[in-house]
């Protein structure tokens, strides 16, 4: 459980500082889907193979394997150098980010 709210606490530091363009960003609609949501939020700091994306300021999606609820609430509150997309992104964008994350997560 340590470990577990551990990885969380460094899944929230490290998302909290990508976000990309604010530009666009919170009108990509709710029927883009959770890949393409993600490659235009996320991908420009994180890795994920399954998006082509290798950004460097967060952490590696495919390493951390992150659950939904994980990535709902770090996208949702964000932290350390991720900024919060509540408010950018709506309730069911993020949960579209947060599944296509978590089901794509060291699959690639």
């Amino acid at each position: 459980m340590k470990l577990r709210l551990a990885v969380g606490a460094v899944l929230l530091a490290f998302l909290a500082g990508c976000g990309g363009s604010d530009e666009g960003s919170s009108t990509a609609p709710a029927s883009a889907g959770g890949a393409q949501l993600f490659k235009d939020n996320c991908s420009t700091c994180h890795t994920l193979a399954a998006a082509d994306a290798s950004g460097k300021v967060g952490p590696d999606l495919d390493q951390l394997k992150p659950g939904t609820d994980l990535v709902t609430a770090q996208v949702n509150s964000g932290g350390g150098a991720m900024p919060s997309f509540k408010g950018k992104l709506t309730d069911d964008q993020i949960m579209q980010i947060a599944d296509y994350v978590s089901a794509n997560a060291g699959k690639s």
